[in-house]
């Protein structure tokens, strides 16, 4: 009986880890680490601009701090954004596996867990870093939670709403490194706002069908559609050109840095033009590949010509 007990047991071990990893794997998605990629990027960049030519000694523990308190309050805000709308992803074939909307995890838990994470990073930046960072980054979470994702089924004006706190991260990054804001940091602040508009209209275009069915007014219905979607995808890219060049004129990046970010800009500007033109998933999704190119390497050519 006793080495039944122990076989038993030594089955059901394996078991049980494969349940804890599958846990992990699922709090892990809430937190969208695919998007805090891109906001650690741009809070880097802001953070990394603010400070003067040549700092030495490097602030590397400040940065850390920054970063952590950042990626810990954009977590909680990706999660607690899944838990608002868990019944409406689950109608979605883009979100209907996400953890919360395919039932594997209580609806209780991610609540606790979103509000642990965000309460925890604007503390822990309002201790570790500034008290301006830990305020932007509170800031962020509120106007993503309680306007912008709420107005995504009431106009489809919600993408103007949410591409503001959507910009945030350079702004935290700068706050952490400076205790300030400048001209250059809203400039950081206006590249990211306008590039959000063409990478999500080329989502919104992919799943244009997805959201319609749940309720998601983020394209206009009839014959306003592919006007708001050209508008927004075009615009903006085009807007993007003179004010990525605007670190450079401004002295905060070189020649190489100047070259790239036009080069860049031209080629976001060509795919937001042939989306208007064409019109198809394929171009929407060759739109949506080149706006994830675009923002991390203007930020890493920035990041180059610093050092």
């Amino acid at each position: 009986m006793a080495t039944e007990a122990t076989i038993g047991s030594l089955e059901v071990a394996p078991v049980e880890r494969r349940r804890l990893w599958q846990a992990f794997a699922d709090y892990w998605v809430l937190t969208k680490p695919e998007v805090n990629l891109l906001i650690a990027i741009t809070t880097l960049a802001g953070f990394s601009l603010a400070l003067p030519n040549h700092a030495h000694p490097f602030p590397y523990l400040l940065l850390a701090n920054t970063l952590l308190g950042t990626l810990l309050v954009a977590g909680g805000t990706g999660t607690l954004n899944q838990y608002i709308e868990r019944g409406f992803d689950a109608q979605m074939r883009r979100t209907w596996r996400r953890p919360l909307a395919a039932g594997t995890l209580r609806p209780r838990n991610v609540l606790g867990f979103g509000v642990l994470l965000s309460a925890a990073g604007g503390i822990y930046l309002a201790v570790a870093v500034n008290l301006l960072a830990s305020l932007l980054a509170v800031l962020t979470l509120a106007s993503y939670l309680f306007l912008y994702t709420p107005l995504k089924r009431k106009t489809p004006l919600c993408t103007l709403v949410g591409a503001f706190p959507g910009a945030m991260p350079p702004l935290i990054g700068w706050a952490a490194a400076s205790g300030k804001l400048s001209l250059e940091a809203w400039v950081l602040y206006g590249i990211v706002f306008l590039w959000q508009f063409p990478h999500f209209m080329a989502i919104a275009w992919m799943y244009r069908e997805d959201y319609a069915r749940a309720g998601y007014q983020v394209l206009p219905f009839g014959g306003r559609r592919v006007p708001f979607m050209a508008w927004q995808s075009v615009v903006p890219s085009l807007a993007l050109i003179p004010l990525s060049l605007t670190p450079a004129l401004l002295g905060h990046a070189g020649f190489f840095y100047l070259v790239g970010a036009l080069l860049l800009s031209v080629g976001f500007l060509y795919y937001g033009v042939r989306l208007t033109l064409m019109r198809s998933n394929a171009i929407a999704r060759q739109l949506l590949t080149a706006s994830i190119i675009y923002l991390p390497f203007v930020s890493l050519l920035m990041l180059f010509d610093k050092i």
